[in-house]
């Protein structure tokens, strides 16, 4: 082959490659694989709550201390006081929640610095930097996100919704605010009729099996009736705390970069082989920011 048919011939292969590359549809995994590594960011490790089980099953929820200050403080609180080593998982509620704490009456003491009655820290006022989604909500006045985290308003104050894999903070009846002592993770539809009744804590950002795949409990609301049924916490502890070598290391996809534009989009618009019929809208629980372990 002379040197211009091979000259030809590599044109045409880039040619045909480009034109593959060109046909093939976006989806919300190709638009992650394409990030770059500046669209994703840090999650503090003040901000990573580590929670270990006795069988071995690790949990890691990041706090969502911009919305919850003061549940958060109590979380880190608790923690750090190692409160809540020796409880366990005490409710698995099928398509519901997964709650743990301790499973009896009076608790043991609280640390000194959590506040037992800390404020409802249900909503706030709405934050300028707050991201619309376009499409339409059947709880909220409109949808989005913040600092990458899902996001409702009703156009003067914000919450967080209940979406799944989201923790909130257990409480008795209003006016009880709940102090943290018990946390619960949603492990089934979003149940979004208790957003702005409690607080939220964080989101579960590795190990969700480890909740949502336990045995449900029998009695009512789903709590575990013997202790045999209850899943012994070891120890949970803030990422901080922990030596270097042992600490979680997470990021989410930075929800004011254009990758993450580029992923609702594709959330939005399924152009996956399987989809016959692309929905045109998403909804802000199948929005949930991206989280990845950190390279």
């Amino acid at each position: 082959m002379t040197m211009r048919r091979l000259s030809f011939a590599v044109f045409l292969a880039v040619v045909a490659t480009q034109a593959s590359a060109q046909d093939k549809p976006v989806t919300p995994s190709s638009v992650l694989e394409s990030a770059p590594s500046t669209a994703w960011k840090d999650i503090p490790d003040e901000d990573l709550m580590v929670m270990m089980l006795a069988d071995g099953s690790k949990v890691v929820v990041q706090l969502a201390s911009t919305f919850s200050p003061q549940h958060v403080a109590n979380v880190r609180a608790f923690a750090r006081a190692r409160w809540w080593d020796g409880s366990a998982i005490i409710r698995s509620q099928d398509n519901y929640v997964s709650q743990w704490g301790w499973p009896d009456e009076p608790e043991p003491k609280y640390p000194v610095a959590v506040k037992s009655e800390p404020p409802a820290e249900y909503e706030q006022p709405l934050s300028e930097a707050f991201r619309p989604l376009p499409y339409r909500d059947a709880y909220a006045a409109q949808v989005g996100h913040l600092d990458g985290w899902p996001v409702a308003t009703d156009g003067h104050v914000q919450w967080l919704p209940h979406c799944y894999g989201m923790v909130g903070v257990a409480r008795g009846l209003n006016p009880d605010t709940g102090s943290s002592s018990q946390l619960y993770a949603i492990i089934g539809h979003a149940p979004r009729h208790l957003d702005r009744n409690l607080a939220m804590a964080g989101r579960v950002v590795s190990g969700m099996d480890a909740l949502s795949a336990r045995p449900r409990g029998t009695e009512a609301l789903g709590f575990y009736k013997a202790e045999a049924e209850r899943t012994k916490i070891v120890s949970v502890r803030i990422a901080a705390d922990l030596p270097s070598t042992e600490r979680p290391s997470f990021q989410y996809l930075d929800t004011l970069s254009p990758t993450f534009t580029a992923w609702v989009k594709a959330r939005a618009n399924r152009k996956d082989d399987f989809f016959a019929v692309s929905a045109g809208a998403v909804d802000i629980c199948n929005a949930l920011p991206p989280i990845r372990q950190k390279p």
